[in-house]
């Protein structure tokens, strides 16, 4: 190949963004999970499931909770209250919950993710780092966007189904342990519309406990 056709290629490779890149499990092989929890709110208002939360509190039990504006400007008080923990972790899911951000401006995407993390920050006095789209759709645009404002896209390993009513804790709890595996992100409702998913919950956290795993914050796992 002549050197000024390789010279064009690489100057081509080098001009071309990085692929945008969402993290859907944890790297490692280690028996450790993230469990997350969304706290998502559209058009009627939603409040944190206390149930949820302190048990988790009581067991000190390392979460992670994105967190959307609307939600955070219902919940300050309990916002602040989980910030003051530290194994606790407030992240970043928009400002609005629109569930088609693929669809919006480039400008409209960066403000729904600033403009939340100003939001939550002013509530909480912590920066997020973390995001997650609205119902998980998004395009490679949207993330590298993300990407751009210095945020790492972070989705789940598998949809729990918890926001289906039909879905009895049973059932939630078979399916989350068939499910998990070293490194898996869980992905929960703490919003009221995880239906049985406070009940679920201590039954897969013990069974997790015995069969070795440990649970982390996102933050302990991907810095």
């Amino acid at each position: 190949m002549p050197i000024w056709i390789f010279s064009a290629l690489v100057g081509l490779a080098l001009a071309l963004p990085a692929e945008a890149e969402i993290v859907t499990r944890l790297p490692t092989r280690e028996k450790i999970v993230a469990l997350t929890f969304d706290a998502c709110e559209s058009k009627k208002p939603a409040f944190l499931d206390r149930k949820i939360a302190d048990y988790l509190l009581s067991e000190k039990i390392p979460f992670t909770i994105f967190v959307s504006g609307r939600f955070a400007r219902h919940n300050q008080e309990a916002l602040k209250e989980l910030a003051a923990e530290d194994f606790v972790e407030l992240e970043n899911h928009s400002l609005d919950h629109d569930n088609h951000m693929e669809l919006m401006s480039d400008e409209e995407i960066r403000h729904q993710i600033a403009g939340n993390d100003a939001l939550l920050a002013g509530i909480t006095g912590r920066h997020t780092r973390y995001f997650r789209f609205p119902a998980g759709n998004h395009d490679d645009r949207g993330v590298a966007l993300a990407e751009s404002l210095g945020f790492k896209v972070v989705h789940w390993s598998f949809a729990s189904g918890d926001p289906a009513k039909e879905v009895t804790a049973q059932r939630l709890q078979d399916y989350v342990l068939s499910q998990t595996r070293p490194g898996s992100i869980l992905i929960f409702h703490i919003n009221g519309r995880g239906w049985n998913t406070a009940e679920a919950l201590p039954q897969i956290v013990e069974e997790l406990r015995r069969r070795g795993y440990r649970f982390t914050t996102l933050a302990q796992a991907l810095s």
